[in-house]
């Protein structure tokens, strides 16, 4: 029989991928998700179980029933404008919701725990390739609330002998080359499948949030890895800890950086198409740089971001584009 692994958030787009990823190593995935900001019909690789991270009782019951070896944590509200607009939403949901998570999983006796965070964590950091020693300054809700879940697995770690990996990273992107999933949010935040939208006709134009950054170009600067390349990763680290390697902090990106401009000169290569955009001012909390140094997941973990480059990301973003999911 598979060894269970409870994926919160797995009808999400990095939860779906990664959902994908645990069945092709020979796990069960159970999807945990309200639905919230999901979508049904990317649970496909394994159980769904519908339910909130702030009901104790219904994650008891699905701990009972699956008594899975490791949690894999995904949900979470995620943007960056909302969070400094409401960030009581950011702090309510994602971290009592993960201390409650957090809290079942010790009760059930399981004693894996892999946490989505990110590098909004380390702040506003400019010409630094940020690793994991670097310090940690978030400067918008989101990012702080991240930081705080990373500090309750710590102390849990500590007190209860729970064993986890963090793995903070930078701009997620792509899909899945046979576009099983993809990405998908509503609203749409992300830069490549607004991007493809407007390239589509789906909307009238990109927005270019800012373009008076200290950079070349003056857009801001993001480092992007590949979905699968990323899930790829969270795989490893659940092995990591099944072996017994103890709990981690790793990185993921590229160390390589791209600006908006640049993404969308890529994207012009990929579909063979114009990118309409109109420019507007930049959005509160946004950094003007972040850059990964993630030898450590490299090195330690013997993870290859061998996909991450602009022209497989969009254009695997762009096979699932085309295959009309976005039109559900």
């Amino acid at each position: 029989m598979s060894k269970s692994v409870i994926v919160t958030g797995g009808a999400g787009y990095i939860g779906s991928h990664a959902c994908k990823a645990l069945r092709a190593a020979g796990y069960e995935p159970v999807t945990f998700d309200n639905l919230s900001t999901g979508w049904e019909d990317a649970v496909k690789f394994g159980p769904f179980e519908k339910g909130d991270l702030l009901d104790r009782a219904r994650l008891d019951e699905v701990f009972a029933k699956y008594q899975p070896v490791a949690v894999m944590h995904f949900a979470a509200f995620s943007q960056v404008g909302e969070s400094m607009k409401d960030p009581g939403k950011y702090w309510h949901n994602n971290v009592i919701g993960s201390l409650t998570l957090i809290e079942a999983a010790v009760a059930a006796g399981c004693p894996n725990f892999v946490f989505s965070s990110t590098c909004a964590t380390y702040g506003d950091q400019d010409n630094v390739v940020l690793d994991e020693a670097s310090v940690q300054l978030p400067i918008n809700s989101y990012g702080a609330s991240k930081r705080a879940i990373e500090d309750i697995l710590e102390n849990f770690g500590a007190a209860y002998g729970l064993n986890h990996v963090i793995f903070r990273y930078f701009n997620v992107a792509g899909g899945d080359p046979e576009a099983e999933v993809g990405e998908f949010h509503q609203p749409e935040t992300h830069l490549i499948p607004l991007m493809l939208d407007a390239i589509s006709g789906k909307r009238d134009a990109l927005t270019i949030f800012g373009t008076d950054y200290d950079t070349p170009d003056g857009t801001c600067i993001r480092d992007y890895v590949h979905v699968c390349d990323l899930v790829d990763a969270h795989v490893l680290g659940l092995k990591w800890l099944e072996e017994g390697r103890g709990s981690r902090v790793f990185n993921l990106g590229t160390g390589k950086g791209f600006s908006v401009r640049e993404v969308i000169d890529h994207s012009r290569a990929v579909t063979n198409k114009d990118v309409p955009y109109v420019e507007g001012d930049r959005r509160p909390g946004d950094c003007t740089k972040l850059v990964s140094g993630s030898e450590r997941a490299i090195h330690e973990l013997g993870w290859t971001p061998d996909r991450s480059n602009l022209a497989q990301m969009i254009g695997d973003a762009w096979k699932w584009h085309q295959t009309g999911h976005y039109d559900k």
